[in-house]
């Protein structure tokens, strides 16, 4: 079973960048969500075991990029231009599919303990 953590969250304000990754024990596909308090988790980018796909919510396209780092198979998740609401918990999981983007809660497998992303406007 592949182990993910997430880590680089924390306190930024409005219009601030982010940068968050995923550790994972072996190259995978992986997704990253989100939680909001008293929402629903939400899909908010992925991408491929290779690294050539990826795939993103309307809400983040232009801002947010996935990446893989080759070296330690990492999964990063750099946030640009952030906003209130993109104010989470945010999660990376893998997919059920190893040849899929995990890109809704249904094809996620494993999970992450997530990390805080606080956006102060």
């Amino acid at each position: 079973q592949v182990q993910l953590v997430e880590s680089g969250g924390g306190l930024v304000q409005a219009g601030d960048s982010l940068r968050l990754s995923c550790a994972t024990s072996r190259r995978t596909a992986v997704g990253w969500f989100r939680q909001a308090l008293q929402k629903e988790r939400e899909f908010v980018a992925g991408i491929s075991w290779t690294g050539d796909s990826t795939e993103y919510a309307e809400s983040v396209k232009g801002r947010f990029t996935v990446s893989i780092d080759n070296s330690d198979f990492s999964v990063a998740l750099q946030m640009n231009n952030l906003k209130p609401e993109d104010a989470a918990v945010y999660y990376c999981a893998t997919s059920r599919s190893a040849l899929s983007i995990p890109t809704s809660l249904a094809k996620a497998a494993h999970w992450g303990r997530g990390t805080q992303v606080t956006v102060s406007s």
